[in-house]
């Protein structure tokens, strides 16, 4: 379940997106009620509107636009996520509740950030909740999921980013193995130092993406997930048997987002 994303928010290129989220979401409202449980999350249910807004949500996430956007994606999202903030309530519920402030930071970054943001004047409350309208999402909607998203990414980077050191004979490799093979001489390239930081830094978010891909795969082994609609099972099924694996519950770090989850 690889987790490694860009690293500046950005979602919402144009109004062809909300169109195809919106048929998305009808269609699948039309199959499902809102109000149907369609999974339980060790004994925490998730309904079909919960899905129904995890597909709306993800265009305010880094490369939002360009996943597949459908309902068995969005559950796998919804379940990852349940799994990890259940997991925080256990070992540190007070984590649960980000500081005010940085959290509004965050948001405010977010919405200076996203293209379809440039079309109307984000930052002031009309224009961020004309914003949201068009993908039928209120700003207390959007408020309440990027504390639960900060939240869970600050849980992340404390339990696993903290203790992760990166070796220069490491960013050296990264550079002789894995940069200089795409110039077509290594005079065109970079030089080491003008890079390393940068390299570091992927390292790190890899390091980073296969110990949160290790212990997410075990919450779900250890607890009990049961996805009751047959329709979503089946897709979730699929999408795991044809995907690389992708961790998708919340997407980036609180200052830098190069690691997601969903």
């Amino acid at each position: 379940m690889c987790v490694l994303l860009l690293l500046i928010p950005q979602a919402l290129s144009g109004q062809k997106g909300t169109e195809q989220s919106g048929s998305h979401a009808a269609k699948d409202a039309a199959v499902h009620p809102l109000n149907e449980v369609v999974a339980v999350v060790n004994q925490q249910v998730v309904l079909a509107s919960d899905v129904d807004e995890e597909m709306r949500l993800v265009h305010l996430l880094p490369g939002g636009d360009s996943q597949e956007n459908t309902a068995p994606e969005a559950l796998e999202r919804l379940i990852t996520r349940l799994l990890i903030e259940q997991q925080i309530r256990i070992e540190d519920p007070s984590q649960l509740d980000p500081d005010a402030k940085a959290v509004n930071e965050s948001l405010i970054g977010l919405r200076q950030e996203l293209p379809g943001c440039k079309l109307t004047d984000c930052m002031t409350d009309a224009g961020w909740t004309a914003f949201l309208a068009g993908l039928d999402l209120t700003p207390d909607q959007v408020a309440a999921y990027w504390k639960d998203r900060y939240a869970v990414l600050g849980f992340i980077e404390q339990r696993f980013r903290s203790g992760i050191r990166i070796s220069p004979e490491e960013i050296n490799s990264y550079y002789q193995k894995t940069l200089l093979p795409l110039y077509r001489s290594p005079a065109e390239a970079p030089s080491l130092k003008t890079v390393s930081s940068r390299i570091q830094e992927v390292l790190l978010q890899q390091r980073v993406n296969r110990m949160l891909d290790d212990w997410v795969k075990s919450l779900r082994e250890q607890g009990q997930v049961e996805i009751v609609d047959p329709t979503l099972r089946a897709g979730v099924k699929q999408a795991e048997a044809t995907s690389t694996g992708k961790t998708k519950a919340t997407r980036g770090t609180k200052g830098n987002d190069g690691v997601s989850v969903p």
